[in-house]
């Protein structure tokens, strides 16, 4: 995707989400793809990978607070809304990161601390 295709579709995205604020307001997968788009998703995981990119940017070059489930996306209406949707995130990063230490045969302690060596740009 272009620079300026991409920014469109962002600025589109920053316009939706405004309708979605709130869990009770999510907003499905393939209801977003056509809003941002203007038009129905034909391949599910390769259109919808589009806009999960897209929410990603916002999520992580803006700090935008948006929030997921299996249900859909929205906008957090409040901290505790966002807190909640961020330890989901944590709790789902830990068992990755479990099943990372299992595979290595390590101990998570030790894996987190060897990860937190090398974000601070110590030895790899």
């Amino acid at each position: 995707m272009k620079k300026e295709e991409r920014d469109k579709y962002l600025s589109v995205l920053k316009g939706v989400m405004m309708d979605h604020v709130g869990s009770n307001r999510k907003v499905g997968m393939g209801e977003l793809y056509e809003q941002i788009f203007g038009r129905p998703w034909s391949h599910r995981i390769n259109d919808t990978r589009d806009v999960r990119k897209l929410i990603e940017e916002l999520q992580r070059e803006e700090g935008r607070r948006i929030c997921s489930d299996s249900g859909g996306y929205w906008l957090a209406a409040s901290g505790s809304e966002l807190e909640a949707y961020l330890e989901r995130q944590r709790r789902r990063a830990l068992k990755i990161l479990a099943k990372e230490a299992k595979i290595r045969r390590m101990e998570l302690p030790a894996l987190l601390g060897q990860l937190a060596i090398d974000f601070a740009g110590g030895a790899s």
